[in-house]
Protein backbone atom coordinates (compact mmCIF):
# COMPACT_ATOMS: atom_id res chain seq x y z
CA UNK A 1 0.00 0.00 0.00
CA UNK A 2 1.15 3.66 -0.94
CA UNK A 3 1.27 6.34 1.39
CA UNK A 4 -1.29 7.92 -0.43
CA UNK A 5 -3.55 4.83 -0.09
CA UNK A 6 -3.12 5.24 3.69
CA UNK A 7 -6.73 5.54 5.46
CA UNK A 8 -7.61 7.16 8.34
CA UNK A 9 -9.70 6.10 11.56
CA UNK A 10 -10.95 7.64 14.30
CA UNK A 11 -10.78 5.81 17.38
CA UNK A 12 -12.80 6.91 20.71
CA UNK A 13 -11.24 5.79 23.73
CA UNK A 14 -13.98 5.56 26.37
CA UNK A 15 -13.36 4.57 30.14
CA UNK A 16 -16.03 4.01 32.84
CA UNK A 17 -13.17 4.91 35.61
CA UNK A 18 -12.91 8.63 36.69
CA UNK A 19 -11.58 9.86 39.54
CA UNK A 20 -13.63 12.80 39.58
CA UNK A 21 -16.87 11.76 37.66
CA UNK A 22 -17.54 8.37 37.44
CA UNK A 23 -19.32 6.06 34.67
CA UNK A 24 -18.23 9.35 32.48
CA UNK A 25 -19.42 8.27 29.06
CA UNK A 26 -22.75 7.29 30.25
CA UNK A 27 -23.38 10.22 31.84
CA UNK A 28 -26.41 12.06 30.03
CA UNK A 29 -26.26 14.95 27.70
CA UNK A 30 -30.15 15.88 26.75
CA UNK A 31 -31.33 12.29 27.57
CA UNK A 32 -28.50 10.46 25.65
CA UNK A 33 -25.24 9.06 27.21
CA UNK A 34 -21.72 11.45 26.18
CA UNK A 35 -20.12 8.68 24.33
CA UNK A 36 -23.07 8.40 21.50
CA UNK A 37 -22.92 12.41 20.69
CA UNK A 38 -19.32 12.03 20.37
CA UNK A 39 -19.58 8.96 18.46
CA UNK A 40 -21.74 10.32 15.93
CA UNK A 41 -19.78 13.34 15.54
CA UNK A 42 -16.89 11.05 14.76
CA UNK A 43 -19.34 8.98 12.57
CA UNK A 44 -20.26 12.07 10.58
CA UNK A 45 -16.43 13.36 9.98
CA UNK A 46 -16.02 12.57 6.10
CA UNK A 47 -11.94 12.72 5.97
CA UNK A 48 -12.24 9.52 7.81
CA UNK A 49 -12.64 6.28 6.44
CA UNK A 50 -14.06 4.48 9.63
CA UNK A 51 -14.40 5.11 13.36
CA UNK A 52 -15.01 2.91 16.65
CA UNK A 53 -14.61 3.50 20.20
CA UNK A 54 -12.22 1.49 22.45
CA UNK A 55 -13.48 1.00 25.79
CA UNK A 56 -12.57 -1.95 28.57
CA UNK A 57 -16.13 -1.80 30.18
CA UNK A 58 -19.20 -4.19 29.48
CA UNK A 59 -21.73 -1.10 30.41
CA UNK A 60 -19.90 1.24 27.27
CA UNK A 61 -20.15 -1.46 24.87
CA UNK A 62 -23.24 -2.66 25.05
CA UNK A 63 -24.72 1.24 24.95
CA UNK A 64 -22.48 1.86 22.09
CA UNK A 65 -23.19 -1.74 20.12
CA UNK A 66 -27.40 -1.18 20.67
CA UNK A 67 -26.49 2.21 19.36
CA UNK A 68 -24.96 0.56 16.31
CA UNK A 69 -21.55 1.81 16.63
CA UNK A 70 -17.95 -0.16 16.17
CA UNK A 71 -16.64 -1.60 19.31
CA UNK A 72 -13.51 -2.99 20.28
CA UNK A 73 -13.12 -4.22 23.85
CA UNK A 74 -9.42 -3.20 25.00
CA UNK A 75 -7.42 -4.33 28.24
CA UNK A 76 -7.83 -2.31 31.57
CA UNK A 77 -3.99 -2.45 31.90
CA UNK A 78 -2.96 0.00 29.43
CA UNK A 79 -0.85 2.59 31.13
CA UNK A 80 -2.10 5.21 28.48
CA UNK A 81 -4.52 5.92 26.04
CA UNK A 82 -1.83 5.63 23.36
CA UNK A 83 -1.32 2.43 24.43
CA UNK A 84 -5.05 1.65 23.85
CA UNK A 85 -4.75 2.82 20.66
CA UNK A 86 -2.09 0.55 19.48
CA UNK A 87 -4.43 -2.26 20.54
CA UNK A 88 -7.06 -1.38 18.80
CA UNK A 89 -4.37 -0.83 15.72
CA UNK A 90 -3.64 -4.52 16.16
CA UNK A 91 -6.93 -6.42 16.59
CA UNK A 92 -8.09 -4.48 13.37
CA UNK A 93 -4.63 -4.91 11.40
CA UNK A 94 -4.20 -1.60 10.52
CA UNK A 95 -1.84 -0.55 7.94
CA UNK A 96 1.22 0.35 9.19
CA UNK A 97 1.22 3.99 7.44
CA UNK A 98 -2.76 4.48 8.33
CA UNK A 99 -3.28 7.31 10.19
CA UNK A 100 -5.35 6.86 13.66
CA UNK A 101 -6.84 10.04 15.13
CA UNK A 102 -7.59 9.85 18.46
CA UNK A 103 -11.17 11.83 19.49
CA UNK A 104 -11.74 12.28 23.09
CA UNK A 105 -14.66 10.54 24.75
CA UNK A 106 -15.39 13.48 27.16
CA UNK A 107 -15.49 16.18 24.46
CA UNK A 108 -19.22 16.26 22.97
CA UNK A 109 -17.91 19.84 21.53
CA UNK A 110 -15.13 19.46 19.78
CA UNK A 111 -15.03 20.93 16.19
CA UNK A 112 -14.58 18.44 13.47
CA UNK A 113 -12.56 20.51 11.68
CA UNK A 114 -9.45 20.10 15.00
CA UNK A 115 -9.63 16.44 14.46
CA UNK A 116 -9.26 17.05 10.37
CA UNK A 117 -6.55 19.77 10.85
CA UNK A 118 -4.59 17.20 13.32
CA UNK A 119 -4.52 14.70 10.41
CA UNK A 120 -3.53 17.09 7.90
CA UNK A 121 -0.38 17.94 10.09
CA UNK A 122 0.49 14.73 10.10
CA UNK A 123 0.32 13.82 5.81
CA UNK A 124 2.25 16.97 5.43
CA UNK A 125 5.10 16.17 6.95
CA UNK A 126 6.72 12.24 6.74
CA UNK A 127 9.16 12.56 9.09
CA UNK A 128 6.87 13.30 11.86
CA UNK A 129 5.37 10.04 13.63
CA UNK A 130 2.47 12.16 15.71
CA UNK A 131 0.81 15.59 15.36
CA UNK A 132 -1.43 17.67 18.04
CA UNK A 133 -2.68 21.06 18.26
CA UNK A 134 -1.99 24.47 20.75
CA UNK A 135 -3.70 27.51 21.58
CA UNK A 136 -2.50 31.01 23.33
CA UNK A 137 -2.47 31.23 26.99
CA UNK A 138 -3.74 34.63 27.64
CA UNK A 139 -3.80 34.96 31.44
CA UNK A 140 -1.47 34.15 34.21
CA UNK A 141 -3.16 32.06 36.16
CA UNK A 142 -4.07 29.46 33.67
CA UNK A 143 0.07 29.97 32.43
CA UNK A 144 1.15 29.01 36.23
CA UNK A 145 -1.65 25.77 36.55
CA UNK A 146 -0.10 22.18 36.68
CA UNK A 147 -3.58 20.99 34.96
CA UNK A 148 -2.78 22.65 31.79
CA UNK A 149 -0.57 21.21 29.59
CA UNK A 150 2.12 23.74 28.53
CA UNK A 151 4.48 23.43 24.93
CA UNK A 152 7.22 24.92 23.62
CA UNK A 153 8.16 24.26 19.89
CA UNK A 154 10.33 24.71 16.98
CA UNK A 155 10.00 26.28 13.57
CA UNK A 156 11.72 24.15 10.99
CA UNK A 157 10.84 25.85 7.10
CA UNK A 158 7.01 25.86 6.85
CA UNK A 159 7.29 22.55 9.79
CA UNK A 160 6.49 22.96 13.30
CA UNK A 161 7.38 20.67 16.10
CA UNK A 162 7.55 20.37 19.78
CA UNK A 163 10.42 19.95 21.96
CA UNK A 164 8.71 19.52 25.28
CA UNK A 165 5.23 19.69 26.65
CA UNK A 166 5.50 20.35 30.70
CA UNK A 167 2.78 21.21 33.40
CA UNK A 168 4.93 23.36 34.61
CA UNK A 169 5.03 27.13 33.86
CA UNK A 170 6.94 26.89 30.13
CA UNK A 171 8.41 29.15 28.58
CA UNK A 172 10.11 30.81 31.42
CA UNK A 173 10.34 34.36 31.18
CA UNK A 174 14.02 35.10 33.10
CA UNK A 175 13.42 38.87 33.62
CA UNK A 176 10.40 38.46 35.40
CA UNK A 177 11.83 35.77 37.63
CA UNK A 178 15.06 37.10 38.35
CA UNK A 179 13.03 40.82 39.01
CA UNK A 180 10.76 38.93 41.41
CA UNK A 181 7.66 40.24 39.88
CA UNK A 182 3.98 39.05 40.49
CA UNK A 183 0.93 39.16 38.67
CA UNK A 184 2.68 39.19 35.30
CA UNK A 185 1.19 38.49 32.14
CA UNK A 186 2.48 35.52 30.60
CA UNK A 187 4.97 34.95 27.71
CA UNK A 188 3.90 36.10 24.53
CA UNK A 189 4.78 32.54 23.39
CA UNK A 190 2.74 30.83 26.50
CA UNK A 191 0.98 27.77 24.86
CA UNK A 192 -1.59 25.50 25.70
CA UNK A 193 -1.24 21.92 24.72
CA UNK A 194 -4.69 20.66 23.58
CA UNK A 195 -5.59 16.86 24.05
CA UNK A 196 -6.45 16.05 19.95
CA UNK A 197 -3.60 13.57 18.52
CA UNK A 198 -3.12 11.80 15.05
CA UNK A 199 -0.79 9.08 15.02
CA UNK A 200 0.93 6.47 12.18
CA UNK A 201 -0.13 3.15 13.38
CA UNK A 202 3.96 2.58 12.86
CA UNK A 203 4.57 4.82 15.91
CA UNK A 204 1.67 3.05 17.82
CA UNK A 205 3.39 -0.15 17.11
CA UNK A 206 6.99 0.60 17.98
CA UNK A 207 5.39 2.32 21.54
CA UNK A 208 4.03 -0.28 22.89
CA UNK A 209 7.36 -2.00 22.99
CA UNK A 210 8.61 0.86 24.48
CA UNK A 211 9.20 1.28 28.45
CA UNK A 212 7.37 4.36 30.16
CA UNK A 213 10.29 6.79 29.84
CA UNK A 214 11.75 9.09 33.08
CA UNK A 215 10.40 12.03 31.88
CA UNK A 216 6.97 10.83 30.57
CA UNK A 217 6.66 9.40 34.54
CA UNK A 218 7.56 12.59 36.09
CA UNK A 219 5.00 14.90 34.21
CA UNK A 220 2.47 11.84 33.52
CA UNK A 221 2.50 13.00 29.86
CA UNK A 222 2.27 9.84 27.91
CA UNK A 223 3.63 12.10 24.68
CA UNK A 224 7.14 12.98 26.35
CA UNK A 225 7.71 8.85 25.75
CA UNK A 226 7.67 9.72 21.92
CA UNK A 227 10.37 12.84 22.03
CA UNK A 228 12.23 10.83 24.70
CA UNK A 229 12.74 7.72 21.96
CA UNK A 230 13.65 10.61 19.50
CA UNK A 231 10.19 10.59 17.64
CA UNK A 232 8.71 14.08 16.08
CA UNK A 233 5.82 15.51 16.71
CA UNK A 234 4.29 18.04 14.74
CA UNK A 235 2.33 20.93 15.95
CA UNK A 236 0.50 23.97 15.05
CA UNK A 237 -2.07 26.66 16.34
CA UNK A 238 -5.27 25.21 16.40
CA UNK A 239 -7.67 26.65 13.65
CA UNK A 240 -10.25 27.12 15.76
CA UNK A 241 -11.31 27.27 19.76
CA UNK A 242 -11.57 23.73 21.22
CA UNK A 243 -14.57 23.90 23.90
CA UNK A 244 -14.24 22.96 27.53
CA UNK A 245 -14.64 19.21 27.90
CA UNK A 246 -16.60 17.62 30.68
CA UNK A 247 -14.58 17.09 33.78
CA UNK A 248 -16.78 18.20 36.75
CA UNK A 249 -20.65 17.52 37.44
CA UNK A 250 -20.43 21.84 36.85
CA UNK A 251 -18.81 20.88 33.22
CA UNK A 252 -21.43 18.37 32.93
CA UNK A 253 -24.57 20.80 34.29
CA UNK A 254 -23.03 23.68 32.25
CA UNK A 255 -23.74 21.34 28.83
CA UNK A 256 -27.43 20.49 29.80
CA UNK A 257 -27.83 24.30 30.83
CA UNK A 258 -27.31 24.48 26.92
CA UNK A 259 -30.73 24.63 24.81
CA UNK A 260 -30.44 21.54 22.75
CA UNK A 261 -29.79 23.35 19.59
CA UNK A 262 -27.26 25.04 20.71
CA UNK A 263 -25.47 22.31 22.29
CA UNK A 264 -25.60 20.18 18.93
CA UNK A 265 -24.33 23.50 16.61
CA UNK A 266 -22.08 25.83 19.04
CA UNK A 267 -20.42 27.05 16.43
CA UNK A 268 -23.20 28.82 14.43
Amino acid sequence: MSVTEAKTHIVIPARFKSTRLPGKPLLTIHGKPMILWVAEKAQAAYFADDMCIATDDERIAQVCKQAGFDVVMTSSAHASGTDRLAEVAAIKGWAENDIVVNMQGDEPLVPPLLLEQVKALLVADNDSVMATLYESIDDYETFQRPSVVKVVSQQSNDLQRALYFSRAPIPCDRDVVLANEQGQQPPKNAYRHLGLYAYRVSLLQRFVHWPQTPLEVLESLEQLRVLENGGHIAIAAAACQLPAGVDTQEDLDRLNAMSLADFQNPFK
